[in-house]
Parts: C-alpha cells; sequence; structure tokens
C-alpha cells in the first residue's frame, strides 16, 4: 500500500517572545489530530514544537497535496492561532498569510515536507523540525547524508548505497527546478546548493531504486509576502537504512552547528545547533538557530515513537561549538558576517533608509 508521511509547520504564537510555545497551543494541535485519526483522515498523527512552531506529522494514504489534508492542517493552524490570541502570545498567527484557504497550503505561508512510500519490512524514519532559520539550510546536510563518503560510509562499502542519489534542486526566486545525479555532477550540484538563500533541495532519490530518501520544505515567507514576515523554520523528512544512509550516517550530518540564516529578526547567520525537544527554546539573541530529529518507525502506517534522536551526549560537542560560534558572531554586531548581506534583507528597514538618504549620495 502506497501511505504518504506529511509533515505541515506553522508559528502561530510565541511564548515568551518567538522562544518557545504555550502547552494550551500543542494540545489544541494534538487535539486536531486525534480527531482527524478518529475520523479517518489520518492513519496516525502527532503535533510537535520546536520553538514557536507546531509541527504536524501525518501519516495517511490519501498522497501528497491532497487538499483535505492541507485544509485540515489549515483549519488547525487557524484554530490553534484563537487559542495563541486569547493567551496574547506574541505573533498569533504570523506565518497564515492568506485571507482564505484557496485548495493548498503551499503559497499560503505554512511549511510543508511530503513523501510517498511503499513502507518496508522495517522502515525507519527521521523528521527533522528547525527553529530560527531559512529553507535552504538542509542543503549541506542533505548533501552530507547522500553524498559525502566522508559522512557516509556507505556510499563506499554498501552496495545498496553505491549507485548514488539524485538531488533536485528548486530555484526559490524564480520557481525552476533542476535534478542533478551524484556522484558524477557532485561539482555542479555544489556550484547551486551552496548558496542556499536562493537554491534549496526538495527531494533526494535513491538511483538504484528510485524511491525518495528524503524531502525539505522549500516554502520562502519572504517572497510569499513580499516583505520580511519572519525565517521559514523549515522540516523535513528522511528515510534511513536499506537504499538510504544508515540512521547514524543521517545524524551524523548534524555533528558539526552549521552556519545558517536565522537567528534574530531572521537577519543573522548562526550555528545550527542539534538539540533534545527538551532543549527546542531558544532565547538567547532569539537563538542560536535549533534542530530537532524525532526517530519513528511506521508500522502500518501507524508511527512508532518518536525517539528524540538527539537527546545523546554525543552532540554536546556539537552544542558547545555552536555556543563559541555564537560568541564571536554576536561581537560582530550590525557588521557581515554576523548581519546577513543587504539583498536578504531587503525586506527590512534598508529600502526606507535608502530613500532617505538617497540625495546624500553624490558622484565621487
Amino acid at each position: 500500500m502506497t501511505q504518504t508521511l506529511s509533515v505541515i509547520k506553522a508559528d502561530i504564537g510565541g511564548m515568551v517572545g518567538h522562544s518557545s510555545m504555550h502547552p494550551d497551543v500543542l494540545d489544541h494541535g494534538r487535539e486536531q489530530i486525534e480527531q482527524a485519526v478518529q475520523n479517518g483522515l489520518l492513519i496516525d498523527g502527532q503535533a510537535h514544537a520546536c520553538g514557536d512552531d507546531m509541527f504536524l506529522i501525518m501519516s495517511h494514504d490519501r498522497g501528497q497535496d491532497d487538499e483535505t489534508l492541507h485544509k485540515f492542517a489549515w483549519d488547525t493552524f487557524q484554530s490553534g492561532t484563537d487559542v495563541a490570541r486569547k493567551l496574547h502570545l506574541y505573533g498569533a498567527g504570523q506565518d497564515l498569510l492568506v485571507d482564505a484557504f484557496s485548495g493548498n497550503i503551499r503559497g499560503a505561508g505554512p511549511g510543508s515536507a511530503e513523501l510517498e512510500l511503499i513502507e518496508r519490512p522495517s522502515e525507519p524514519v527521521i523528521v527533522f523540525m528547525g527553529d530560527k532559520t531559512s529553507a535552504g539550510s538542509f542543503n549541506l546536510p542533505f548533501y552530507k547524508m547522500f553524498a559525502d563518503p566522508f559522512n557516509t560510509a556507505g556510499l563506499v562499502i554498501a552496495e545498496s548505497l553505491h549507485d548514488g542519489f539524485a538531488f533536485e534542486v528548486h530555484d526559490i526566486a524564480n520557481n525552476k527546478k533542476a535534478v542533478f545525479q551524484s556522484p558524477e555532477e557532485i561539482y555542479d550540484l555544489l556550484v547551486f546548493i551552496g548558496s542556499p538563500a536562493h537554491y534549496a533541495v526538495k527531494r533526494v532519490v535513491a538511483r538504484s531504486t528510485g524511491e525518495v530518501g528524503a524531502v525539505s520544505s522549500t516554502d520562502k515567507l519572504s517572497l510569499i509576502a513580499g516583505r520580511y514576515v519572519g525565517k521559514d523554520d523549515p522540516t523535513s523528512i528522511v528515510r534511513c537504512q536499506g537504499a538510504f544512509p544508515a540512521v547514524g550516517e543521517v545524524l551524523e550530518a548534524f555533528t558539526t552547528p552549521w552556519i545558517v540564516e536565522g537567528f534574530m529578526r531572521g537577519s543573522h547567520y548562526g550555528p545550527w545547533m542539534p538539540v533534545s525537544l527538551e532543549n527546542a527554546n531558544p532565547s538567547r539573541f532569539d537563538g542560536p538557530p535549533r534542530i530537532v530529529a524525532l526517530g519513528y518507525q511506521l508500522a502500518e502506517g501507524k508511527l512508532i515513537g518518536p525517539r528524540d534522536m538527539f537527546d545523546d551526549p554525543s552532540f554536546d560537542p556539537a552544542r558547545a561549538e555552536a555556543n563559541v560560534i555564537s560568541d564571536i558572531l554576536r561581537k560582530h554586531g550590525p557588521f557581515e558576517p554576523h548581519r546577513l548581506p543587504l539583498d536578504e534583507m531587503e525586506y527590512t528597514t534598508m529600502p526606507a533608509v535608502a530613500a532617505k538618504m538617497a540625495d546624500r549620495w553624490t558622484d565621487l
């Protein structure tokens, strides 16, 4: 049976500021998920939070881009926003950028990652939840998982991985896509995905089987709204074992706190810190950016888990390194490389300041 694993997320209100999600809002999401399971819309589902974002993790047999499922997510975020407003939470409904649902969650503000699969005898998957960062942040971890033999030994020594993977890359500014084959087109691939503000890996496919091994959300809020409204806080789903990297190889990609867009006001670079659910509540300069890994075994569509994969002392060095990197970057204050380049800050004060000061500039 073909089934679909969908993760749809949104920031619908923070407690305190942008640092975390109020338990009442998260409980509301869980109640809606439970009703959807009872009503037969979902095979199974859970609601979790990373920072101030709610992530709806849903297993179903309706396929990708199903209007009924997407409307359920939209309605859950709308009613969750009502709870947030009653509690006077910060930024209530922040990611809901349109007035009414129009058939698909994409383009409405919430981010989504959906993966269709035929369940194997054992189907381990990891759902990654990010906060205080942007679409494209999974580019480097996906490259490490699926193309770097120094990270993923199976690319060299496992017959099931030796044929490599295909990367579907989206030009998120111009609404275009291209597919690159690894390993032979690695250099061409890196030209594009090395610029995560403009290009994002949408999905990765095993060349040996044609199965999708990973998918990420590539929704960029500023491009949807036409102004800065907050960072995209992406999510991804990664299948493990067999024709895909092992669980340990997937997680190994986060033993370095990669530098990503986000941090305070979404306008700075900062280290992506791998954390447990308990520590997924960024507060220092609204950061550092956080990443949570929830591991599941699928059993006829049921979500067995989660196991909190970064709740492991082996990631303590990455967390310590993230704090050191934060110290160094923070000392730069409003200067690059801590602050994003101006072309990535066009939805902040730059246009207004440039217009006000236009007559101050004269020819050299």
